[in-house]
């Protein structure tokens, strides 16, 4: 996304790079926001019927947070399951600032309707059902968002293509940095379960 939505790329286009990344965070807000609703409604169903408890509800973020392990440290073979779909690139040269940014941003921000490399993912609308509240399931669909749409600042100051290649290539030369913290985060939920479910019992 940072090599199609830049200063550089923007220019070339006629549309200001400002702009269309404000369309692309609230796109980004938006689809968070709609997904972690969504599943803060079923969340919110599952625990009325089901009366979950603290405890319960602890031992579900623990089952969670190892499926997420698993899933991010490929044990036993495990392959993460996600689609194969980007966004549509020819938007760019197709539609308005508006209409590629905010798309983009709102696809993104969904989280599940394109291509998925962290099991961070999952966890994330896991924890939105498990919350099992429209309000909390909203607030986590939004930090999602918002968590998103971050990146996209790292070319807000490029202004010459040697600038664009120089800032692309440190930002996929993070990429093991960003698996570590991906890691740590899903082995960090579970744990934090634990701690519930221990001060619980």
């Amino acid at each position: 996304m940072l090599a199609s939505i830049n200063p550089l790329g923007e220019r070339s286009r006629n549309r200001r790079w400002g702009a269309t990344f404000a369309w692309y965070f609230a796109g980004s807000l938006l689809g968070g926001a709609v997904m972690g609703a969504a599943f803060g409604v079923l969340g919110a169903a599952f625990a009325a019927v089901a009366d979950v408890g603290a405890t319960a509800t602890a031992v579900m973020v623990i089952v969670a947070g190892a499926v997420a392990v698993a899933f991010e440290t490929h044990a036993f073979g495990l392959a993460l399951p996600t689609i194969h779909r980007q966004v549509n690139e020819d938007w760019l040269s197709r539609y308005r600032a508006w209409v590629y940014g905010g798309g983009f941003g709102f696809q993104l921000g969904l989280g599940l309707v394109t291509i998925v490399t962290s099991a961070t993912v999952y966890l994330t609308w896991a924890l939105a059902f498990i919350a099992g509240s429209v309000p909390a399931g909203l607030l986590i669909g939004l930090t999602f968002g918002i968590v998103r749409a971050l990146p996209m600042l790292l070319v807000a100051k490029v202004d010459t293509p040697g600038g664009l290649r120089e800032r692309l290539r440190a930002f996929n030369a993070s990429a093991p940095t960003a698996k570590r913290i991906a890691l740590v985060t899903v082995f960090a939920v579970p744990l934090v379960g634990v701690l519930v479910v221990g001060a619980a019992v």
